[in-house]
C-alpha cells in the first residue's frame, strides 16, 4: 500500500484533447493524432462487441422459457 493517495498522481498527457486547436500542430502530429484515435476507436470498437456478447449471453440465460 501506497503512503501517497493514487489521487495525488499526475494524469499521463493524453495525445488528443476533444475540442483542442489543431492549428498549431505540424503535419506529423496530426498524422500521429490519427493514428491514435483510430486505435482508441478500434479498441472501443472490440470492447463494445465483447460486452454486448456478454450481454447477449446473459439475456439467453435468463430467458424465461415461452
Amino acid at each position: 500500500m501506497s503512503i501517497f493517495p493514487e489521487d495525488d498522481r499526475p494524469k499521463p498527457k493524453s495525445v488528443h484533447e476533444i475540442g483542442q486547436d489543431l492549428s498549431v500542430l505540424s503535419l506529423a502530429e496530426i498524422d500521429e493524432r490519427i493514428a491514435a484515435l483510430k486505435t482508441e476507436i478500434e479498441r472501443l470498437i472490440e470492447t463494445r462487441a465483447r460486452k454486448d456478447a456478454s450481454r447477449s449471453a446473459a439475456d439467453a440465460f435468463f430467458r424465461k422459457p415461452a
